[in-house]
């Protein structure tokens, strides 16, 4: 395909790009986004705020302009990962590709002619662990993805020194997703976005959820609440544990 000069203030400026190619304008928290380099991101979000579409238009951006570029999207069920796949293809047929500019092309899986990949996996350890080189890895729905699944992904970005984003709204305090945001967020670059600062919900809509869902402030306003089945509640297990209290039988009689 041959290189313009729009491509090439496409390449460097996916923002400008997501604008005038795909007719898809950020916000502005997308925006900072889209132009992170960091190389591992969290997102905490309300439902419905763009997380995902954010995520499938930087996956195509770094598909044509970045090479090698190797994207994997993984999410606790196949259909959760497709949908990001999905908005993924939507996003391509808005870009003019030469015919031959895609080598493979199925349901969950796109080769490019440039070697580029961009594939999603269902929310299963053996569907996932075989992959490698990974440079940009989405893990949609991340409080809900077990965290067998998360630890066997990680060491697909050792030696691309990939890119690893989380996006979720929360589902209780447990999981990697809530020890990343309570207790690691100064190794990550982190977003926090409730509804309020989506243009796209109204006060209207938020006001009869605040009135009848109970589950309004995880699911708008990024909290996480207690897990229903646990029997105490996360803080007060955290404030019974130690480190000056010694095992009782000693840590050699632990084996």
């Amino acid at each position: 395909m041959p290189f313009t000069n729009d491509d090439l203030a496409y390449s460097v400026d996916p923002v400008l790009w997501a604008r005038e190619v795909l007719g898809y304008h950020p916000d502005d928290w997308q925006s900072r986004l889209l132009r992170s380099r960091s190389r591992k991101i969290i997102l905490n979000c309300s439902r419905q705020s763009g997380k995902s579409t954010t995520c499938a238009a930087l996956g195509l951006h770094e598909s044509i302009y970045r090479r090698p570029s190797f994207g994997l999207v993984i999410a606790p069920s196949q259909d959760q990962s497709a949908e990001l796949m999905m908005k993924f293809d939507e996003f391509r047929s808005a870009v003019e590709l030469p015919s031959d500019y895609l080598s493979t092309d199925t349901k969950l899986a796109v080769k490019f002619a440039n070697g580029n990949r961009f594939v999603a996996r269902p929310g299963s350890e053996k569907t996932a662990r075989s992959f490698s080189a990974v440079t940009l890895l989405l893990e949609d729905e991340a409080s809900r993805v077990l965290d067998d699944l998360y630890n066997t992904v990680r060491p697909m970005l050792a030696v691309s020194n990939g890119r690893h984003i989380l996006m979720s709204t929360p589902f209780g305090k447990r999981g990697h997703f809530f020890r990343i945001w309570s207790e690691q967020r100064d190794l990550w670059e982190w977003y926090e976005i409730p509804a309020e600062k989506c243009p796209r919900i109204t006060k209207e809509f938020l006001e009869e959820e605040r009135r009848t869902n109970p589950w309004f402030e995880q699911e708008y306003l990024c909290v996480f609440m207690e897990t229903v089945d646990s029997v105490f509640s996360f803080d007060l297990v955290a404030a019974a544990i130690s480190d000056e209290v010694e095992p009782l039988f000693g840590v050699d009689n632990l084996d």
